[in-house]
């Protein structure tokens, strides 16, 4: 044998060995996989794969408002560290994860909060143990990351919504419970009621239909931004066919922008069945801009694909609960996201 063949063979023979684990893993993945609904006794997991608080109080405070719920909290290892603007380096961070995935006696997984760095640990997790321990697992904004690469490489079931360290307001907790405990194929993300009287009229939570139309698929996405990183990696969700909800926070509309066409120039935007747009908040600024409006109709519109703008779901107090991955329809008719099937089982 020639060297030149000889190297090449060789080359070709460690590429597939070392992918071998990943191949095999990849076509174990069979279907969704939900995980168990809540219930008030058992004993959630509390980590932060992101940032963490800045004061332990606060982490007293998230523990508080979990055992609100008569749920035992056990705390992550690492919890009380920090690293900068880290909660501990990406290792320690993606091996409590691993840990409360792999504890028999752990039900559930609640985010502290969110803030930077989860896509850091998704190289560091274990999915094939945390495909065969289904738990829920929730949080939002930076946990966009973590929620896309687990169902993604796992097929479970992940939710975006309240992190651990906020007050739930009626209606937060309403859409929480209402998804993860009742195990409803509900209807979520509608603006809260709002009582019009003379002189008064809807404002904060007014619903846009960009493009009307009717549109079934699964549910991804979450914070922009988060989305836009996980592109042309194999965290990315599959955006064939599906509906994307998207938010984010104290963005220019510039910035907004450059990420939808970033979206569109990856050819992301052009696969979807429907666009759910949340929150944009504290994103807009005054001077020589385009408006959040205008930002989405030059991006949006063309698409031919339903799109709504205003529902519940973003940096804000009433906060819708998302299943990542279980099939819904929206129907821009209709201020809201309809499951067709519960989260959770």
């Amino acid at each position: 044998m020639e060297r030149r063949e000889f190297i090449h063979t060789a080359i070709i023979s460690a590429l597939a060995t070392a992918m071998q684990p990943t191949l095999a893993f990849a076509q174990s993945k069979t279907g969704m996989h939900k995980p168990p609904r809540l219930r008030a006794g058992q004993t959630v997991g509390l980590i932060a794969p992101s940032s963490n608080v800045m004061e332990n109080q606060d982490i007293g405070f998230a523990i508080d408002i979990l055992k609100s719920f008569g749920f035992k909290v056990k705390t992550g290892q690492h919890l009380y560290a920090r690293h900068g603007y880290l909660a501990s380096e990406d290792q320690v961070r993606a091996a409590d994860v691993n840990a409360m995935f792999k504890d028999p006696d752990v039900d559930a997984i609640f985010c502290l909060r969110g803030g930077y760095g989860s896509p850091r640990i998704l190289p560091y997790l274990d999915y094939a143990s945390i495909a065969k321990h289904p738990k829920v697992i929730i949080g939002y904004s930076d946990v966009t990351a973590l929620l896309n690469a687990i169902y993604t490489q796992t097929g479970m079931v992940t939710f975006h919504g309240p992190i651990a360290a906020q007050n739930f307001t009626d209606y937060t907790l309403s859409q929480f419970k209402q998804v993860l405990f009742d195990a409803q194929a509900a209807t979520i993300a509608a603006p809260p009621a709002f009582e019009t009287a003379e002189g008064r009229a809807e404002r904060d939570n007014r619903i846009t239909v960009i493009t009307p139309g009717v549109a079934e698929g699964k549910l991804i996405g979450g914070n922009l931004s988060l989305m836009v990183k996980l592109v042309g990696t194999p965290y990315e969700p599959d955006y064939r066919g599906n509906i994307l909800i998207l938010e984010d926070v104290s963005e220019a509309p510039y910035r907004i922008d450059g990420m939808l066409t970033h979206l569109k120039l990856a050819g992301k935007l052009q696969q979807l069945a429907g666009i759910a747009f949340g929150k944009c908040s504290d994103c807009e600024i005054d001077g020589n801009s385009l408006s959040i409006e205008q930002v989405l109709n030059d991006h949006l519109q063309p698409l031919g694909i339903p799109v709504i703008r205003g529902l519940m779901i973003g940096h804000i107090d009433d906060l819708a609960t998302i299943p990542i991955g279980v099939r819904a329809r929206l129907d821009t008719s209709q201020p809201a996201i309809q499951l067709l099937e519960s989260g959770v089982s």
